[in-house]
């Protein structure tokens, strides 16, 4: 029963509540031993990821005229956080739901009719998203990959940095600059986003990518980018404008690993309870010690709390907005509550936490990543300091 610890239901509809049965019955195959051998072999989730494609999970965030789902962005975080719940790792095919965002904000009606269809069939992969840069960092503003138009097609130099998922998507989301930064209105400005076919580029060299091994199984590269050709009807939005359009990704991004964080520290709160709760020492559970009891309560409300931050986020994203503070604040708390959790179940489990077959150092791993990816938490301060509180800019 304390394996099933759980975000709140309150506010949640009957199709949100039927979402969560339907993942909690899909991820029933992909066991803790799945991810076990998954992590120790480094291997790509293949087989739970064809499966939310194939149960339509993957689209349905496109719009029903384009075959998608048409659900709403707290639909899409229900499936994230339970993925998570369930002890699967979500941030393999998070991407792959909401990098079309930029098309459906900013695309054309011409883009939306080429591309959305087949991202809604799973016969065209959108999963990578081409923005940090090895000298930028959380800087997105200093970003170098510079495009230049010639004629009907950009020609793209550059590199990028920490781009997931390349050898499992078959078109990235690229943000480059058309206007040097120092030649910008702003330092936000003269940045362009295109989508660009990830086939072809690889095929023809212009695209190369090299794998970055990390303390996670979490795929990753480093992007060489050398004489790219992009077709000027592949550019979202207008020229110059890309870091807005960008942003639609971005904001998507931030809720919807909000929601997986959330997931994964329900599920270590989950594990910890039910160990707690049978695991003797002295005579007794050790769940009946305070020492053991109060990390477990107080990572437990402050997921709670990020939880109903990101139901705000979403409700202000669904409206057209693009709520820098509440998506931001919410990644912030989540991650940090999500810490918590995982120190609480690595403490109850003591000198079992570090044995593989438990499961709890896997995720101990990869709930440290949430503090720095997809933003550093310490940048989302300095952003709720200076947008929102009216600081002085400390950068």
């Amino acid at each position: 029963m304390a394996h099933k610890i759980a975000s709140s239901a309150y506010g949640l509809t009957e199709e949100q509540l039927s979402i969560r049965d339907a993942i909690d019955q899909l991820c029933k195959p992909f066991d803790d031993e799945y991810w076990r051998k998954g992590d120790r072999e480094r291997s790509y989730p293949t087989e739970m990821v064809d499966a939310l494609y194939e149960e339509g999970w993957m689209s349905m965030l496109i719009p029903s005229e384009y075959g998608g789902g048409g659900a709403s962005i707290s639909d899409a975080a229900v499936v994230l956080e339970q993925l998570e719940r369930n002890g699967c790792h979500a941030g393999a095919v998070r991407a792959g739901m909401y990098t079309m965002g930029s098309i459906l904000r900013h695309g054309s009606e011409e883009q939306k009719n080429r591309f959305l269809p087949q991202i809604a069939d799973g016969s065209l992969r959108l999963q990578s998203f081409g923005v940090t840069e090895p000298d930028a960092g959380s800087d997105t503003t200093r970003i170098r990959t510079f495009a230049v138009r010639e004629g009907d097609k950009y020609i793209v130099n550059g590199s990028k940095i920490f781009t997931s998922r390349v050898q499992h998507s078959d078109m990235i989301l690229l943000l480059t600059r058309t206007t040097n930064r120092e030649d910008a209105a702003k330092p936000s400005a003269g940045m362009t986003t295109f989508l660009v076919d990830l086939n072809e580029a690889q095929e023809k060299g212009w695209i190369v990518a090299n794998p970055i091994r990390t303390m996670v199984n979490h795929e990753t590269n480093e992007l060489t980018i050398a004489n790219l050709e992009v077709p000027v009807e592949n550019r979202i939005g207008e020229e110059g404008e890309g870091f807005k359009v960008i942003l639609s990704g971005m904001n998507a991004e931030r809720i919807l690993a909000t929601s997986e964080y959330i997931g994964q520290g329900m599920h270590l709160l989950g594990r910890a309870a039910q160990y707690a709760n049978e695991r003797e020492v002295f005579g007794r559970p050790i769940g009946m010690n305070q020492g053991i009891q109060f990390p477990i309560a107080q990572a437990y409300a402050e997921l709670e709390a990020a939880s109903l931050m990101r139901w705000r986020a979403a409700d202000m994203y669904a409206a057209g907005d693009n709520p820098r503070f509440e998506v931001n604040g919410a990644k912030l708390l989540a991650s940090q509550a999500l810490w918590k959790a995982a120190n609480a179940a690595f403490d109850t489990f003591g000198g079992y936490a570090v044995a593989e077959e438990y499961g709890i150092e896997r995720h101990f791993r990869e709930a440290k990543l949430p503090s720095i990816a997809p933003v550093s938490n310490n940048v989302v301060l300095a952003g709720i300091a200076h947008g929102t509180l009216g600081l002085p800019k400390s950068f």
